[in-house]
């Protein structure tokens, strides 16, 4: 187990980012005794602990008479425990005592300190990170899901608990789509989580492609099943032996179904929170039509949706197109997707994908219809879906060192007011300015923004600003006695750290002006950074340099499975960093001018493909 946890740690680090250490005492590791995700829990549960002492210790200093000696040395005695217990499970043997030595510059001179806002931040107030994107991705993500409250880990590997942080978000894109998908006439239903194997092995591609993932229920209580029962890794097989029994006439159609739900696929391969769990959370539409025109139709429209979902309302930049042969959904027709890409780590990522299954899952299902002219045809089918991994792609997108970046469209809360109070206040004044901010925070309310205010006196106004700047809040409104008499606040924005003076008359106006103008940069921003990392080969020659650049890499194509799987081999041989991937045929094409040769194989090209190393 220890083996396969160090090289289970080792593979993040090659997916998570550079890997770089930072120059510091050494500690002397030897085998880990947990996995990766206790190891990332175990440090989350520390951090928390930390940040209680932290708080404990501000509550003291500001003469709370609860936060006694007594009750500091107890949490900082919970601390050490669970910081032992982190130290076990990631194999730490030794830790050297004491400082680091002081690293000489010129002339014999101390170097100077370069420190991390995020670290100054941890040291002020017991919140932040201790990774940072450009040292170690895979850290930071860890770190920021659990410190930004997204998530909690769980004692079940590749689970996760979805904090209300998380949910919210989800709910955001769930309210949006929904009500998109219910314009097109789709209704919402429920199927059970449960498939036999009969069913599940109908169709002999699907189930091929989806069998080291299916998770069996094989005992009942202390008694074995007869016949093993799977947990729905998808619900194709699950809905359509229905589909046969509910449609029988040409008056049944277009038949369009949906679940909410969520899909068990016992994942291996390094689970990630959002991006890569044994069990997500995801919509998956079922429709039914009498043609492929219609059929092909609504793939295209779907897949509009997805588009809008990352852009709108994520601010994350994707590239609508089509899988090849070899990545798209097994036993389908073709598949649609639209591609995001992490520039941090030069991976692309699948956003959601729109399926058009043709008439395969029909013949394996006997979904036959009366026509018009009184024959018997089957029907055409397609299937979509999205998933809890859009929280994920804005994480990684967005995110810095301070902690998550949310786009307002989708945050939790949009707008917080901080207050700060001085000392010298008049209990009648403090009251007032206490008011007045609950008075601000109302205000936008009313005006259509998820706004709140942070009234709690435990804490202090700069704690405060680094709990929300952890927490990706869009906008914080920071509101003192000064601000009060002259009548307007200080509005920062969390992506930039921007700050204006607002007249509190306008501030319900202007909050809203200001959340759209950053969703607004966040996306070009975004956009910027993504076409930035999209480079044009004709030839190998580039490629794999391309790649280890953290590039997608512009091609033109044979369209073969075997010159596909060619770079597969190629690029994992001549790199360290992995083997690439066709991510997608974009539909937007430049021109392939005649006698334009595949950059593999020579052969006659017949599209331009995106190639790149992929989540």
């Amino acid at each position: 187990m220890a083996d396969q946890a160090a090289a289970e740690m080792a593979e993040m680090k090659v997916s998570g980012g550079s890997g770089r250490s930072r120059k510091g005492p050494e500690v002397i590791y030897g085998e880990p005794t947990g996995t990766p995700e206790e190891i990332a829990a175990a440090e989350a549960a520390a951090s928390t602990q930390g940040s209680k002492v932290a708080a404990l210790k501000a509550a003291k200093k500001a003469g709370d008479a609860s936060a006694t000696d007594e009750a500091i040395q107890a949490e900082v005695a919970i601390l050490k425990d669970l910081k032992a217990t982190a130290d076990k499970l990631k194999g730490v043997i030794e830790k050297p005592k004491g400082a680091p030595p002081k690293q000489k510059g010129k002339g014999g001179q101390p170097a100077k300190k370069e420190k991390h806002e995020n670290a100054k931040a941890k040291k002020e107030t017991g919140l932040g990170l201790d990774a940072t994107i450009e040292d170690d991705f895979g850290a930071w993500y860890s770190q920021v899901v659990v410190a930004g409250e997204l998530i909690e880990y769980y004692d079940i590997s590749g689970c996760y608990i979805l904090r209300p942080w998380a949910y919210s978000m989800w709910e955001q894109i769930k309210d949006f789509f929904d009500k998109e998908i219910k314009k097109e006439g789709v209704e919402n239903c429920y199927f059970p989580l449960f498939v036999s194997s009969a069913r599940l092995e109908a169709e002999k591609d699907h189930i091929e492609d989806f069998a080291p993932e299916v998770a069996w229920v094989t005992r009942s209580g202390q008694s074995e099943l007869d016949v093993p029962i799977a947990v729905r890794p998808t619900s194709e097989t699950v809905m359509y032996p229905v589909f046969a029994n509910w449609i029988r006439s040409h008056r049944d159609l277009p038949m369009k179904l949906n679940q909410w739900c969520n899909v068990v696929r016992w994942e291996f391969k390094h689970p990630t929170p959002f991006i890569r769990s044994r069990e997500f959370l995801w919509q998956e539409g079922h429709t039914a039509f009498t043609n492929k025109a219609d059929a092909d139709k609504e793939v295209r429209h779907i897949l509009e949706l997805y588009r809008r979902v990352y852009e709108e309302l994520l601010a994350v930049p994707v590239i609508p197109g089509v899988k090849s042969e070899k990545e798209k959904f097994a036993g389908g027709l073709y598949t649609t997707t639209v591609e995001a890409f992490v520039p941090a780590t030069g991976r692309g990522i699948q956003g959601a994908t729109s399926h058009c299954l043709g008439q395969n899952f029909a013949k394996m299902f006997q979904i036959e219809y009366e026509n018009k002219n009184g024959g018997r045809s089957m029907v055409w089918q397609n299937s979509w879906g999205c998933t809890t991994r859009t929280i994920g792609v804005a994480i990684m997108v967005h995110g810095d060192n301070k902690g998550l970046v949310l786009p307002p469209r989708v945050a939790p809360l949009q707008v917080v007011v901080v207050t700060i109070p001085n000392s010298k206040l008049s209990a009648e004044d403090s009251m007032k300015l206490n008011d007045t901010a609950k008075a601000m925070s109302d205000g936008m309310i009313d005006a259509g923004l998820r706004s709140k205010l942070d009234d709690r006196d435990n804490y202090t106004p700069g704690w405060k600003y680094n709990h929300w700047e952890l927490k990706g809040v869009p906008l914080r409104c920071e509101f003192g006695p000064r601000d009060m008499e002259a009548g307007h606040c200080v509005v920062v924005r969390r992506d930039t750290g921007a700050k204006e003076t607002v007249k509190l008359v306008d501030l319900p106006v202007r909050a809203g002006e200001m959340c759209e103008e950053m969703q607004a940069d966040m996306l070009e921003r975004a956009t910027e950074k993504r076409n930035a990392s999209v480079v044009t080969c004709t030839s190998w020659d580039g490629f794999v340099e391309a790649l280890d650049d953290c590039k997608m890499i512009l091609t033109p194509w044979c369209e073969t499975k075997e010159s596909e799987e060619l770079v597969k081999k190629k690029s994992q041989e001549d790199s360290d960093g992995g083997a690439a991937k066709t991510l997608c045929i974009p539909f937007i094409q430049p021109p392939l001018e005649p006698g334009t040769k595949c950059f593999i194989t020579g052969a006659p090209a017949t599209t331009w493909v995106i190639w790149g190393r992929s989540y």
